[in-house]
């Protein structure tokens, strides 16, 4: 073994395999590959070249992988419990996909697309039901975070990233307008993470996210859109005109003086936070279903992307 060459902690002595990532060797079963991947069942199954190098008798197969990703996905395949209920780290997430896609691992792809699935969903009714399970668990309307991928500081972001360089164009109507929520500083903030990495986005998605920002809050207050409602005059029957014209002009203001943050309250909000009467709330709880319905519908279009019904990842 060369010098400036080493071997990782995963390396098994009966392994009849050895794999290399940049500068780190790592000794696995064949076996274990080829269960998994049909990149490496096809692999195993030629003939093996004369000058095929080895190491300590096993043929090494050298990656053009980085040591992070090769490491997480072996763990992976040697560590079933990783897949349990509780959250699994972004890296692992991302690793699967890029490795996943690369070598055909295709149960571990299946397991990182589900969870970015469940946090980014295509449908509106999926992604108030996240935010749904976090006002229960806080007791109170709670931005939302993630649950099934360990949460962090730039997840963001990394989300936006992962999604953008690997095809996963189905997540990222979703994960732009996470990265929105969050209001025009999160689109070009950039988080240096304990690897020494930074969770930011390309100029390629800042661009994106601004123009899709700018869409938004141009739409925002029309008619038939999420906050279309705190326009409309008070409900028939109202039980006080005044009071609930206050409060209309209250909230909006309260919007208009924080642009650009995005505003697309849920109906708990609506119920439990404002001091409309019971006709007023009734009205705007109407008017908001179908908003916020029209919203997302339309939200793929925000960020120049085809129909939800057309978006498909690239797996």
């Amino acid at each position: 073994m060369e010098s400036d060459v080493m071997r990782s902690e995963i390396w098994y002595s009966d392994g009849s395999v050895v794999l290399q990532a940049q500068n780190t060797q790592f000794r696995v079963h064949f076996s274990i590959l080829s269960l998994h991947s049909t990149f490496f069942r096809s692999m195993q199954g030629l003939p093996q070249p004369r000058d095929q190098p080895t190491v300590e008798g096993c043929p090494l197969i050298v990656l053009h992988d980085s040591v992070a990703d090769v490491e997480n996905l072996l763990k992976a395949l040697y560590n079933p419990d990783l897949f349990n209920d509780e959250a699994i780290p972004f890296a692992y997430i991302a690793s699967f996909v890029r490795l996943g896609r690369k070598y055909e691992f295709m149960s571990l792809l299946k397991i990182a697309l589900g969870r970015l699935a469940f946090e980014n969903p295509p449908t509106l009714k999926e992604y108030d039901a996240l935010l749904e399970t976090l006002r229960l668990a806080a007791g109170k309307y709670v931005p939302h975070s993630t649950t099934r991928i360990v949460d962090y500081p730039g997840i963001r972001q990394d989300t936006v990233t992962l999604a953008r360089e690997n095809g996963l164009v189905a997540l990222l109507p979703c994960a732009y307008y996470r990265v929105l929520s969050g209001g025009a500083a999160e689109i070009f903030k950039s988080t240096l993470q304990p690897d020494g990495t930074n969770s930011q986005l390309s100029c390629t998605d800042h661009r994106i996210c601004t123009v899709g920002l700018e869409r938004i809050l141009a739409v925002q207050f029309k008619s038939d859109s999420a906050l279309g409602w705190v326009l409309r005059k008070p409900a028939d029957g109202c039980k006080d005109v005044s009071a609930c014209q206050l409060w209309h002009d209250a909230f909006t203001s309260t919007v208009l003086a924080s642009r650009p943050k995005l505003y697309n309250p849920s109906v708990f909000w609506l119920q439990n936070e404002s001091t409309l009467c019971v006709f007023c709330k009734a009205q705007a709880t109407r008017a908001l279903i179908a908003g916020r319905a029209k919203f997302w519908e339309n939200l793929p279009s925000f960020f120049d992307l085809n129909p939800w019904s057309e978006l498909k990842n690239d797996i």
